[in-house]
């Protein structure tokens, strides 16, 4: 589903440039479950940002559902972003003012799709994740978790390819967190892909395959083989 070749990605500050991915590859089949692990500074949101068409590489070659992601211009990799790839977010990212069903619709919104449709879809992926009965309840009338599982529909709502999810129970307590990543299991069980990022050792543990960077470099890969 995804490859990476030879990844690289720079940053320049005045003159100087600063090498923080250098030379990553990795593939990642359909259905697998992977964590990316790593310290602050690692490297590792870098690759998610590459991995989650939300940056491009400095150099090296991206391939994502068969597509090469370096020849995208902003808006093919825009459409991408929408239709293939769900993000979950540490801190959850919903509108405060919005009930979780408007939350879940708004990648609907973008896609174009009617009202009544949007709301069809909303619902299910809500029911999906246990919250049926929290439709329209606003995020401040939500637990920690409950805001999170609103984020897990919201990304799942299009069907995309992959999810990604970074530090997503870096907000949660532990209770919390590990009904999260039941849940996580639970959807990878159902056949999605998920890559999650994470600097929780306990948090990787239900992962099927776990890749540590550090520096910038793959340094240790556990489970089934690249």
């Amino acid at each position: 589903m995804l490859e990476l070749k030879d990844i690289c990605k720079d940053y320049r500050q005045d003159k100087l440039v600063i090498p923080v991915l250098k030379n990553i590859s990795f593939e990642m089949e359909e259905g697998e479950y992977v964590a990316v692990m790593g310290p602050s500074g690692s490297g590792k949101t870098t690759l998610m940002n590459i991995i989650g068409c939300l940056d491009q590489a400095t150099s090296g070659t991206y391939l994502f559902d068969g597509e090469d992601m370096g020849s995208c211009t902003e808006n093919r990799m825009s459409d991408i972003r929408l239709s293939k790839i769900g993000f979950i977010f540490q801190n959850f990212e919903l509108l405060p003012r919005q009930s979780a069903i408007d939350n879940v619709s708004l990648p609907l919104i973008y896609k174009g799709m009617p009202k009544n449709d949007r709301k069809d879809l909303a619902s299910s992926a809500l029911e999906r994740v246990g919250l049926s009965d929290r439709v329209n309840f606003k995020p401040t009338q939500l637990s920690g978790g409950q805001k999170q599982r609103v984020a897990i529909a919201r990304a799942m709502v299009n069907h995309p390819k992959i999810l990604l999810a970074d530090e997503p129970t870096g907000a949660l307590d532990s209770t919390s967190g590990s009904q999260i990543m039941e849940l996580f299991q639970k959807l990878n069980e159902e056949g999605i892909s998920i890559l999650m990022i994470t600097h929780d050792q306990q948090i990787a543990s239900y992962a099927d395959r776990k890749i540590e960077i550090k520096d910038g470099v793959l340094s240790r890969k556990e489970g089934t083989v690249l």
